[in-house]
């Protein structure tokens, strides 16, 4: 039976790598479903046990030159004297200066010559091995192809001290590079330094500790003051304040009390705890988020694939034309060989693509990196370039404006010649109890308050958008909107629609109770707004959001009270989740881009249907986390405000490094061609506008 293996593995720092173990692990014996994420350091695939071993792979990987890491943890990146690319670009450049020192000393030319061709051997050996396994195995030129025939071609004309200048400036340009992909894997791997690597658990009255891959479903862990949860769970005994702000971005500490959930990587705080594991480390909250950062990494956006494909179809141009620059004017016109050889030479250096192809990819990567450790899960290029657009943000209302814990406020009984109000009361929580409504618990826990039971109900059932149908002693009861029992039920509610009218303009949700001849009593709920709603609502109009608008089931008095509250421009009430979809619909034609936020289960559809679907409080919701494309971890909309702007930066930074790259690229060609650069001056340009732009997607890490 196959099972799936996960490995980090050392050296893997780019797609040329990642083709590198594909071609080794493609067709291996047991092995399938093979996913290489270069970003993250990691191999994934399906490995059949019987066929081959765990161990033989892991033999693999070691003998490509890809050895693989202990547990799950990030391969450490080495240090400089122990990178062998800096080693090479070193030797590489100590080759160059003693060939030029030796030259200055008059000594013979074969010597310096020498130097050189061994400064281009050992400083183009890697990248150099990348070209000729482009060409033969994808059958593509890529940069190190063209990088490779100017460092050739300049040597047989007679210049290796430029040859070798190129080669060495190429190979600290990639070396860095390798260490830029490194540097953006910090947030990943601050992720992974979030949960304690041993439990203290209870197993058969005897407390060990464990690793906390060992934790399984069940097990009882202590939490002393001050110490990281290992794994999701819930408490069972004991209070404390939680600092949950590593997993959900929440700067304020969390009271917890006994059945409240815990997730991993969050502090406890004064109090001892003990905790029931909910999940095994592998598929808690961190871990998740870990798996989902990364395979966002790999997700390419519009740009990207664009720039990607661009970059494919332009270097074998960027060869051709400096072919044409090299015999065209020579064989037309009379003109001089070397000195459009040497243009030919200096242009298609000038001409390479590097910063343009790296300016998308590293900005993005420490993007979603930042994001996530702020409790933002993007999940990948797509939805970051989509974020960056939108126009319009729709909000659910219960749950996203509201806090999502409604609390009743009145309970007015209407008919009670046969009922009292307690039995009102029973009946109205006997029905909810079945439900999963946000405002069907707070009718359950008004009973629990009062020390009321629950009446004995059957054959319960939800309708959806209105409310529920239950049977009590032989006949049905309904608890649902005034709509439910005016239209669908026949109930003539005049008397009843002026106080109904008054609570809502309060802003309370009025359910009803009753059946087919009378109404029992009136319900009325209130959910309060976050304290922060209309502070966020603010922000997301300054950030030029167009319109922020409510989608709400609740009656359009209520919705109407919440919005005005919260400063919102647009209400739509009464909506079923299928109304929601249209409602959706319709803003986008109107609109444009629109981001739809919802708690990522009731909402699904809506989200869907969205540009871009916003999960807000996602922390250990595996639904909300695997539906939405945005996952916001904390109960915050300001979080939907950052997730906004860091999208907007990330596009703003792209486009700038994009533009810096076509200049450079522009200057330099143009340059090359009219005659007016040096070798060494275009390699100097085209290398330090690499390392500018690689700088400028780092500032994305501290966004």
């Amino acid at each position: 039976m196959e099972s799936k293996l996960e490995l980090r593995v050392a050296n893997l720092d780019c797609e040329h790598d990642a083709a590198a173990i594909e071609r080794g692990l493609t067709n291996f014996p047991g092995i399938d479903n093979l996913r290489i994420y270069p970003k993250a350091a990691k191999v994934s695939f399906a490995l059949d046990p019987e066929v081959t071993s765990p161990q033989v792979v892991k033999e693999k990987l070691e003998a490509l030159g890809f050895p693989p890491q202990e547990g799950l943890a990030m391969p450490d990146q080495p240090k400089v004297w122990q990178n062998p690319k800096v080693l090479t670009s070193l030797a590489s450049g100590i080759l160059l200066l003693l060939g030029w020192l030796l030259g200055l000393a008059a000594l013979p030319e074969q010597i310096s010559l020498i130097l050189y061709i061994a400064a281009i051997l050992i400083g183009g050996y890697y990248f150099g091995r990348e070209a000729l396994e482009e060409l033969i195995y994808e059958r593509e030129v890529g940069i190190e192809l063209l990088m490779s025939i100017a460092a050739v071609t300049a040597t047989l004309m007679g210049l290796p001290a430029e040859g070798a200048m190129l080669v060495f400036l190429y190979s600290i340009s990639e070396a860095a590079e390798g260490y830029t992909e490194a540097k953006t894997r910090s947030a990943v791997r601050a992720l992974m330094d979030l949960a304690p690597k041993f439990a203290l658990v209870r197993r058969n009255g005897v407390e060990q500790e464990i690793p906390v891959e060992n934790v399984a479903v069940g097990d009882v862990f202590i939490l002393k003051p001050g110490q990281s949860v290992p794994t999701d769970g819930e408490i069972i005994a004991g209070t404390s304040s939680v600092n949950q702000a590593p997993v959900t971005g929440e700067s304020v500490p969390v009271e917890k009390l006994p059945g409240d959930a815990v997730f991993a990587g969050s502090i406890n705080g004064e109090g001892a705890l003990e905790v029931i594991a909910t999940k095994e480390f592998a598929d808690n909250t961190i871990s998740r988020i870990i798996q989902m950062v990364e395979e966002a990494q790999e997700r390419k956006g519009q740009s990207q694939r664009f720039i990607e494909r661009f970059g494919g179809r332009y270097s074998p141009l960027v060869l051709l034309i400096g072919l044409l620059l090299a015999v065209v004017p020579p064989l037309l016109f009379g003109a001089d060989w070397m000195t459009w050889l040497t243009r030919a030479t200096v242009f298609i250096v000038a001409a390479a693509p590097c910063a343009l192809v790296i300016s998308i990819p590293i900005t993005l990567v420490a993007s979603l990196g930042t994001g996530a450790r702020q409790g933002v899960l993007i999940k990948g290029g797509m939805y970051m370039e989509e974020l960056a657009k939108i126009k319009v943000v729709a909000l659910d209302k219960t749950g996203t404006i509201t806090k999502g814990k409604p609390q009743i406020t009145d309970f007015i009984p209407v008919y009670n010649d046969a009922l009292s109000t307690d039995q009102m009361v029973g009946l109205a929580a006997g029905i909810e109890s079945r439900s999963e409504h946000p405002l069907a618990q707070a009718v359950v826990q008004y009973a629990a308050e009062q020390g009321i039971a629950s009446a004995e109900i059957s054959d319960f059932r939800a309708l959806s958008g209105a409310g529920a149908q239950a049977r009590w002693n032989g006949q049905w009861v309904y608890i649902g909107s005034s709509a439910l029992f005016s239209k669908e039920l026949g109930n003539n509610l005049d008397d009843l629609m002026a106080k109904i009218a008054q609570l809502q303009s309060e802003g309370k949700t009025v359910a009803l109770l009753g059946d087919t001849k009378a109404v029992y009593a009136l319900i009325a709920i209130r959910d309060n707004i976050r304290e922060n709603a209309r502070q966020a609502i603010a922000y997301l109009h300054q950030a030029g959001i167009k319109k922020v608008v409510m989608l709400t089931g609740d009656n359009v008095h209520t919705a109407q009270a919440i919005a005005q509250e919260a400063g919102i421009d647009e209400v739509y009430a009464d909506l079923k989740p299928e109304d929601k979809v249209t409602k959706v619909r319709e803003l986008a034609d109107r609109y444009g881009h629109v981001a739809m936020v919802g708690d990522g289960v009731n909402d699904a559809p809506a989200l869907a249907e969205a540009t871009i679907g916003i999960a807000m409080g996602a922390a250990g919701t595996d639904v909300a986390l695997e539906t939405a494309d945005v996952a916001l971890m904390a109960d915050d909309l300001e979080k939907l405000v950052y997730a906004l702007n860091l999208a907007r930066r990330n596009q703003s930074v792209v486009k700038q490094n994009l533009v810096l790259s076509v200049i450079v690229i522009a200057i330099l060609s143009f340059g090359a061609i009219v005659g007016a650069l040096t070798l060494p001056v275009a390699v100097l340009g085209h290398e330090i506008s690499e390392f500018i732009v690689i700088g400028s997607g780092l500032r994305m890490l501290r966004a």
